[in-house]
């Protein structure tokens, strides 16, 4: 079984999840719930740092999508946090790193 992790914080307004290890269809459901469980306390910002991920499928860049376009619906903000070159490769080739809000840092979220 591949490793994942789930670290959750407050920082002032926002609320980051950091994701650790490999997001696929094994893990996508722990992302899924993380990010429901953040978004119940309706933080105007949603931080996912993709930092810490080694490897990311379509399930979970699904997962990723429908917490921006819930965020979107709620009139709140999703952020990405982009990880390492197999990850943003996901976004590229589906060209959603045009569609999204992503950052190389927390630090350049405004």
């Amino acid at each position: 079984m591949r490793s994942f992790g789930v670290e959750t914080d407050e920082l002032g307004d926002a609320v980051r999840i950091a994701l650790t290890g490999d997001l696929d269809l094994s893990t996508a459901k722990r992302a899924e719930e993380a990010i429901t469980d953040a978004e119940r306390a309706a933080p105007p910002l949603l931080l996912l740092d993709l930092r810490g991920l080694n490897f990311m499928d379509s399930t979970g860049l699904r997962v990723v999508v429908s917490a921006d376009k819930r965020a979107k619906r709620d009139g709140r903000r999703t952020v990405i946090v982009q990880g390492p070159a197999p990850v943003r490769r996901v976004f590229e080739i589906t060209r959603l790193d045009e569609r999204l809000e992503i950052v190389n840092s927390p630090d350049e979220v405004e």
